[in-house]
């Protein structure tokens, strides 16, 4: 059964957009991130303090799988580094799989994630500058894998439901 994937980088709005497609559409979205912490009954912050990341990288591989192989249409939401660790950017061109990039500028994103960045462990503690830096260094650094996508989709000064209708046209 076929699969739609949407990745992208923290704050381009997978979780958001992921769930507005899945009410219109009426299929289930999955969030990987949510699907791990249930699997091992831990956040993925204790995931990485107890475990370390090659141990979250291994076991968010393994839960991709086991949902690419699911017999239920599913809409999934990736984490933003899935695509970079285990070959995962290979399974975005699969057969039973729709996979879209949700790509935002630097602008967008630090101005998104800007706002709650205490939720963000890995930015929590960085000062504008740090921040738009960071996001800098890691796009550019996860820019192939994110590319492997199927379609792209630019979420820049756009609302959540034209997004969705982008997406939507896509599926179509």
């Amino acid at each position: 059964m076929r699969k739609i994937i949407l990745l992208g980088y923290m704050g381009c709005g997978k979780s958001t957009i992921a769930n507005k497609l899945s009410k219109n559409i009426g299929i289930p979205f999955v969030d990987l991130d949510i699907k791990i912490e249930e699997k091992v009954n831990l956040s993925i912050n204790a995931i990485f303090e107890k475990h370390g990341e090659i141990y979250f990288r291994k076991l968010e591989h393994e839960v991709f799988i086991e949902l690419l192989n699911s017999p239920e249409r599913l809409i999934i939401g990736l984490g933003g580094g899935t695509p970079c660790y285990a070959n995962n950017h290979e399974l975005l061109k699969a057969d039973n799989v729709v996979s879209i990039y949700l790509k935002a500028s630097i602008e967008t994103l630090f101005s998104r994630l800007s706002a709650n960045k205490s939720k963000r462990p890995l930015i929590a503690n960085k000062s504008d500058e740090e921040m738009k830096e960071f996001i800098a260094t890691h796009l550019f650094e996860r820019s192939f894998y994110y590319n492997q996508a199927q379609y792209k989709v630019s979420v820049d000064d756009k609302t959540i439901d034209q997004v969705v209708l982008d997406i939507v046209s896509i599926l179509a």
